[in-house]
């Protein structure tokens, strides 16, 4: 199958900027596979090229990747419920109008929490007012964040409106940890990752390399931004600020992984929503995938996204039945249930600096290139 013009597109976004390089993967069942290195890993401290085994700082897949999927393990264990009220595991989150939010409305971006908050600037000026040394990136560090985000007030009635929100999901981690008696990146990696022989897949625990004294291997990841306030470059360690505070593993950021790994899981996932049996029942990996109907106008599922009427980074061809979402980092999935097709882009198009939004002109192009070359 001709992918000229597909390389042509990812030749001209690394002469444009849009990202130093990347890694595309794209699957239509058994019958077409794809997988390609772009460009450069690193333009700093030198320039070093970009390979298909790279390990990328996916950001916000987390959330769809590892976040909705123990919660769906969770749904299927029976130790919770989508109409659960998250009260009910957070007692303390109840106040300022938070009582009615349930863990569906949170996995849908309608619980009516706000979108983001800086809390790494609480954290930090918490270790410097309190003399609390080594506080950032501590699970202490963490439970503090928690404990703001209890007392955070909505911005809208649960159910009403959609707005995408990371404090959902970094409240949807505890969640998991309180409920499965481990860790978020332990669960994941116990009952996920490791089972689908993903190795390359995980989050960085900051507090287990500064307690070991351990580095990354940064020869296999691509780094990120030189970030203004830690003041390096970040290289295996988490580029969102709160994932970062938080010691590197929370709901809503913090995981890593490689374009093949993100493959076993989608075939993993898309084979439970074709059959029954697997990992995940198909009757609530469909209930996960259909869109949430509460809200008018929302184009959310639970924990994964739909395209847009217009405007979507998928582009004009992948159909309505399909899933998908994106990562700050310059990463993304999108699984048209349809045609049986997925793609995966992972860039750092952060590297070295954040302020490069180039990519979302050419997402929905790359998209369309690669629906028509496929037929």
């Amino acid at each position: 199958m001709a992918f000229e013009l597909v390389e042509e597109a990812m030749q001209e976004a690394l002469a444009e900027g849009v990202f130093p390089g990347a890694v595309l993967l794209v699957r239509q069942g058994d019958a077409f596979f794809y997988l390609r290195a772009f460009g450069s890993r690193s333009l700093v401290p030198q320039v070093a090229p970009m390979r298909e085994d790279t390990i990328f700082d996916v950001a916000s897949l987390t959330k769809p990747l590892a976040t909705s999927v123990a919660m769906m393990l969770l749904v299927k264990e029976g130790k919770i419920r989508l109409d659960d009220r998250v009260a009910r595991f957070v007692p303390n989150f109840s106040v300022h109008g938070k009582a009615q939010v349930t863990l569906r409305q949170l996995l849908a971006h309608c619980s009516g929490l706000p979108a983001w908050k800086p809390y790494y600037k609480e954290v930090l000026a918490e270790e410097r007012r309190g003399g609390r040394v080594n506080f950032l990136g501590t699970s202490a560090a963490k439970a503090f964040v928690y404990q703001f985000i209890e007392r955070e007030r909505a911005e809208a009635e649960p159910g009403t409106r959609t707005l995408y929100s990371d404090i959902g999901f970094i409240l949807l981690g505890a969640v998991i940890e309180q409920l499965s008696g481990m860790s978020l990146d332990r669960f994941c990696q116990e009952r996920i990752f490791r089972p689908l022989g993903m190795r390359s897949t995980g989050f960085v625990d900051l507090g287990l390399l500064r307690a070991r004294r351990l580095e990354p291997i940064t020869e296999m990841i691509a780094p990120t931004e030189e970030c203004p306030w830690r003041q390096k470059l970040l290289w295996g360690e988490v580029h969102d600020d709160n994932a970062y505070a938080m010691g590197g593993v929370a709901g809503h950021a913090g995981l890593f992984s490689s374009a093949r790994d993100i493959d076993t899981l989608l075939c993993c996932l898309e084979d439970c929503y074709y059959r029954v049996g697997g990992m995940i029942p198909q009757r609530l990996i469909r209930e996960f995938w259909t869109k949430d109907p509460t809200v008018p106008g929302s184009t959310w599922c639970l924990g994964w996204d739909t395209p847009s009427p217009q405007g979507s980074s998928a582009g004009r061809h992948f159909s309505a039945e399909s899933v998908g979402h994106l990562g700050f980092t310059g990463c993304s999935v999108w699984i048209d249930l349809a045609e049986r097709c997925h793609v995966v882009l992972l860039s750092n198009r952060v590297h070295p600096r954040r302020d490069n939004d180039k990519i979302r002109e050419f997402r929905p192009r790359l998209h369309d290139l690669i629906r028509e070359a496929l037929g």
